[in-house]
């Protein structure tokens, strides 16, 4: 299944949830989109329950059905803590994830942009792969040619605060994977053993 390309606005109002982060979308229709967004909707089942979370997940992270199946799956394989846990942290320490938690970008799709522009470094060298797994410790840098970047520098004059675990030095233009996250840091709005479940089901 391939990335979606469609009406970000709209999607995030289906789900319930703020795709970009903002919460521009669901600021003034709170609701459902279609003529029938807002009228009364029949209580969904678990299955419709589990597949909304999983969705919810999937394309805040931005990840094709492929993706995310396989991360789920290497979850699995983490021998310490609970499948959801895990499968929380993996996506957190994907390369554009991180870039977006350091504040380099505004959203996780331009992350994922500058990524696959090549504006990112890791140890020194260009990496250009959103989905690379960042280890704790490995310095993430922006090109030099890249530093001046106007979404860049605009990302970091609106960016609020690092979570705590991340780093970042903009006198440097150098942050870093400080540690692995915990759950409380992450967002509270989303049910990871939903989307176990909804996998176990499936086998």
């Amino acid at each position: 299944m391939s990335r979606y390309t469609g009406p970000k606005y709209r999607l995030s109002r289906r789900l319930g949830v703020s795709l970009s982060g903002s919460g521009k979308e669901l600021a003034r229709r709170a609701y459902a989109p279609g003529d029938h967004g807002q009228g009364r909707r029949s209580k969904p089942s678990d299955y419709g329950l589990q597949l909304a979370e999983k969705q919810k997940v999937r394309f805040t992270y931005g990840l094709t059905e492929k993706q995310f199946h396989n991360l789920f799956n290497k979850a699995g394989r983490v021998r310490k803590g609970t499948h959801g846990d895990n499968f929380m942290i993996l996506l957190e320490r994907r390369l554009d994830n991180i870039v977006y938690r350091l504040g380099l970008a505004s959203t996780r799709q331009q992350a994922r942009q500058l990524v696959n522009h090549g504006h990112i470094l890791i140890d020194g060298k260009r990496v250009d792969i959103p989905s690379y797994e960042v280890a704790v410790g490995q310095e993430i840098t922006v090109r030099e040619k890249s530093q001046n970047n106007v979404y860049i520098q605009a990302s970091l004059d609106a960016q609020a605060g690092t979570l705590p675990f991340v780093e970042f030095n903009r006198d440097e233009m150098k942050g870093s994977l400080v540690r692995n996250p915990e759950r409380s840091e992450l967002d509270h709005e989303y049910n990871e053993s939903l989307i176990v479940e909804y996998y176990n089901r499936l086998g």
